[in-house]
């Protein structure tokens, strides 16, 4: 009998433990961090198809988001697909793209920490080449490093705040590529 207690004792400690660490991720992945597994090349060469991401919740609750952030959202065409881009225009920006450059607020954007030499931004059917749009309350203008692979802003519109799951910050696998996430700073005055 003392066997079956001691056994009956390690099986509840054992649940317990279970359920502890169920609570504590449920609470992780529901209000802190998700991960996001990179799908395709449209952010390419910074961050390659395949890799892990862990992207902030919490963030979007306590700060802005910024142009030059590395955002998941939801799809705008497939509400079960999740999209990796980095943010060009914050509402009220003005964006244009002309002769392969991106201007934001009348000032050419300095990409060059993230796009590889000689890459080129080109117009799409939302925004053809150099159309000014001014970016709208509540709505964002995104684009994926890799302009030449990437399906963006361009040419299906902007992302609404409310489809946005939060900021990317950590690179987690595979572990030879472990580092943070590289978030842009343009010092572009807002308006």
């Amino acid at each position: 009998m003392p066997i079956l207690r001691k056994i009956y004792s390690i099986l509840i400690d054992m649940v317990e433990t279970l359920v502890i660490a169920g609570a504590i991720f449920v609470v992780i992945y529901a209000f802190l961090f998700r991960p996001f597994q990179v799908n395709g090349q449209s952010m390419y060469p910074n961050y390659d198809n395949g890799e892990y991401i862990l992207t902030n919740l919490i963030s979007l609750r306590l700060k802005t988001i910024d142009r030059g952030d590395v955002v998941v959202f939801e799809s705008p065409a497939n509400k079960e697909k999740d999209f990796i881009k980095r943010v060009i225009g914050i509402p009220g920006d003005e964006v244009m793209i002309k002769a392969g450059f991106v201007f934001v607020n009348e000032v050419k954007l300095d990409e060059s920490r993230y796009l590889t030499s000689g890459v080129r931004t080109y117009g799409g059917s939302f925004m053809p080449e150099s159309k000014i749009e001014i970016v709208p309350e509540g709505n964002y203008f995104v684009l994926g490093d890799n302009r030449n692979a990437s399906s963006d802003s361009r040419e299906w519109g902007y992302v609404t705040k409310d489809k946005i799951i939060g900021k990317s910050f950590l690179v987690y696998w595979p572990l030879t590529k472990f580092r943070l996430v590289q978030h842009a700073d343009y010092n572009l005055i807002n308006r």
